[in-house]
């Protein structure tokens, strides 16, 4: 197999924190003829786009990240 038990649970976490910066983007729009200040928050347009990029970093560590051998008794 290419990847290890170890790299897919590596990638499930990246994964999830890929997950959890898209959501802390999410929120309510602005509609026609009425403001909302919350799309320039704080959180959606420093924090959770930061969150989706340490996911994505983690993401290719995981793919990259090869486990040390087990070393052989003689």
């Amino acid at each position: 197999m290419a990847f290890s038990k170890t790299n897919y649970i590596l990638l499930a976490i990246g994964m999830a924190i890929v997950i959890i910066g898209l959501v802390l983007m999410s929120g309510e729009g602005s509609a026609e003829g009425v403001f909302n200040p919350d799309i320039f928050s704080v959180r959606r347009i420093k924090v959770a786009p930061l969150v989706s990029l340490f996911g994505f970093v983690f993401i290719m560590v995981a793919i990259m990240y090869k486990p040390k051998a087990k070393k052989q008794e003689r």
